[in-house]
């Protein structure tokens, strides 16, 4: 189980909050879902984490955030994971995806808010008090 935690997971960026608190209630959905539900879920964590990276990406572009290579290679590696076990869904095989759910990004993600998007949070609120970068307004910090 991913349980948000909102004394200690907000970031203070709001765009980036709404969309973890999403990813936490997916994989908490997919974690308890019964067989017949899990491929349907699975597909929607899967365009989830498609647009929640593209998303990110998009802001460390337009924020030109230092450590975007480090930050896309991680989200690429989690994205890849998923593709694959998108294909063992596709199968019927739950059992290795179930797992991945509830263990690795159990265990992932709470690492990846903590180091990678809690340092994208800082830059984005340092920056944001600058003007916006190439007419490319920030998200709205919370």
């Amino acid at each position: 189980m991913l349980n948000w935690d909102e004394a200690s997971h907000p970031l203070g960026v709001a765009e980036m909050d709404a969309t973890h608190r999403e990813f936490t209630a997916l994989v908490n959905l997919l974690a308890d879902s019964d067989d017949a539900d899990f491929a349907a879920l699975f597909e929607r964590l899967l365009e989830h984490c498609r647009k929640h990276f593209t998303s990110e990406g998009r802001l460390m572009r337009i924020s030109r955030f230092p450590a975007l290579g480090e930050h896309e290679a991680e989200h690429h590696r989690i994205y890849g994971d998923l593709v694959q076990m998108q294909r063992a869904v596709q199968r019927g095989r739950l059992a290795l995806p179930r797992a991945f759910v509830r263990n690795g990004l159990a265990e992932w993600f709470p690492l990846h808010l903590g180091s990678m998007d809690a340092a994208l949070a800082a830059h984005l609120k340092k920056v944001g008090e600058a003007p916006a970068l190439s007419g490319n307004a920030l998200p709205v910090l919370g």
